[in-house]
């Protein structure tokens, strides 16, 4: 009985979903500021046709004293850099973020150290399209081997194949118009 129970243990501390509930005891204050979007993994139908055009992306976060996640980002689409701003409710459960009226029913940070990268996980709801993307944010616009091994790992782990797996082209032009 205590073999099996060890096992259990062991099988849960393991899982890429342990990871995530740790990081509910981290402090949320250390992934605010700007962040280079540098890879994505992503379940959505176009992305394949498309990951060879996409560009880095910017992300700057925010929390507000009613623990409601700010993002402004710039993203690539269709071959163009597009701003948008979301705000984001903080669920349920430690850092587990979502706003399905627009779309966005899960933003989770899987693994990071803050100091350098984090790998996000989220799952969109889009004109009837439901898909999840995996995303290195970054520091720096280059990212370390470390970190890109952790994405990589993550987002094999949650089933994306190696072609809905990109690392964006070094073009910074949509990424800067983000940044303060």
């Amino acid at each position: 009985m205590r073999a099996v129970l060890l096992a259990t243990l062991l099988a849960v501390v393991s899982a890429p979903s342990a990871r995530a509930v740790w990081l509910g005891r981290l402090d949320p204050q250390q992934l605010m500021g700007s962040w280079y979007v540098l890879a994505v993994a992503s379940g959505e139908k176009d992305f394949v046709l498309e990951k060879a055009t996409k560009s880095v992306e910017g992300v700057e976060v925010m929390l507000t004293s009613q623990d409601t996640l700010k993002m402004r980002a710039s993203r690539h689409r269709m071959e163009r850099c597009h701003l948008q701003a979301v705000e984001l409710r903080r669920q349920n459960s430690g850092w587990v973020f979502g706003n399905p009226s627009l779309g966005v029913l899960e933003y989770r940070v899987l693994g990071t150290n803050f100091r350098d990268y984090a790998i996000v996980f989220t799952q969109l709801e889009a004109q009837e399209e439901a898909f999840s993307t995996v995303e290195l944010y970054s520091r720096t616009a280059l990212a370390s081997q470390e970190a890109l091994g952790r994405f990589a790992k993550w987002s094999r782990s949650l089933g994306f194949l190696s072609q809905q797996q990109a690392e964006l082209q070094r073009d910074l032009t949509c990424a800067h118009k983000v940044f303060p």
